[in-house]
């Protein structure tokens, strides 16, 4: 992929993040990021634009310990896009950022989809139920059981 549809993708990708593109070095490869309040990083992109040769850093010693999470899933094995990539950083520097942990945002999401159900009438009726039942299953257990 040449190096201007991957500065594409990263402009795509920082349309829906705090993230800007300030940077874009084709010669190097090298495009450079910054969100507010001065979280930067930068990624090395490989000749091809797809694989596990993608390479984030940053020049910021505060960023740089957050962005541990992405090199990890970058050295991983199988192939990664400039996308994935960036998605994981963006994951990395969440609390840098002030944003919520991605799996409270899935939660919520889903939280908000399941339809509660009505409360019963009288709530202790299930609890009753319940028991009486378990009652029911363990003494049929013990009857086909012999100790």
């Amino acid at each position: 992929m040449d190096f201007q549809q991957l500065a594409d993708i990263a402009e795509k990708w920082c349309s829906s993040t705090p993230f800007e593109l300030i940077a874009a070095e084709e010669s190097e490869r090298r495009m450079d990021f910054y969100a507010d309040p001065g979280v930067s990083f930068y990624v090395l992109c490989p000749d091809n634009g797809c694989g596990d040769s993608f390479h984030v850093w940053s020049e910021s010693e505060d960023c740089l310990p957050f962005l541990q999470l992405a090199q990890d899933y970058i050295s991983s094995c199988g192939k990664k896009t400039l996308h994935e990539v960036l998605e994981k950083v963006l994951k990395s520097f969440r609390p840098l950022l002030g944003l919520p942990d991605a799996d409270d945002d899935a939660f919520e999401e889903y939280s908000a989809d399941v339809e509660e159900e009505p409360e019963a009438d009288h709530p202790q009726m299930g609890v009753t139920l319940l028991r009486r039942s378990m009652t029911e299953e363990k003494c049929s257990l013990h009857s086909s059981c012999t100790f």
